[in-house]
């Protein structure tokens, strides 16, 4: 029998002790929640909805979307967008999720599992934290064309 210590008991455990990232022990979790109605025009294919700004140093471990259906074959990526609009990674939490589905978390729908703890900046693709915030945003892949209601939850993780 083997007993395997992860980082954060390891980091406990050294003398002197080492601090361990917030983002994956006792650091503050907060939330941005909310849904908004979307009109016809608004899910047809490259439609973007900035959903929330998240703090660049942010670890995000969940990350819920739900939908009405949009109509036609409506799927939508979840990505992040610079707060002027630019993109930085369009799917890098989800890509081609489909409507009318209840409030899931896509948290991992298309990132892989070692992400778990990457701050915002590192999802992004930057080297080194700008500071300031990113917006977390859908992007609409398959147009829909009918109105609805897009409901999320996006539980973040900061000092």
């Amino acid at each position: 029998m083997t007993t395997k210590n992860t980082d954060l008991v390891a980091n406990f455990e050294a003398t002197p002790q080492v601090a361990n990232s917030a983002a994956e022990l006792a650091g503050v979790l907060r939330t941005a929640h909310g849904s908004v109605e979307l009109a016809a025009g608004d899910s047809t294919d490259n439609d973007i909805v900035m959903l929330a700004p998240i703090p660049s140093n942010a670890a995000v471990p969940q990350l819920f979307v739900g939908s009405d259906t949009f109509g036609g074959s409506c799927t939508f990526n979840v990505g992040i967008y610079k707060t002027d609009g630019t993109v930085k990674d369009e799917d890098v939490f989800a890509s081609s999720v489909a409507d009318a589905a209840a409030l899931t978390d896509v948290r991992f729908e298309a990132a892989d599992l070692n992400t778990g703890s990457q701050k915002l900046w590192e999802l992004a693709g930057d080297s080194t934290d700008p500071g300031g915030y990113f917006y977390v945003a859908i992007t609409f892949n398959a147009t829909g064309g009918t109105a609805g209601t897009l409901n999320w939850n996006i539980n973040y993780v900061v000092n």
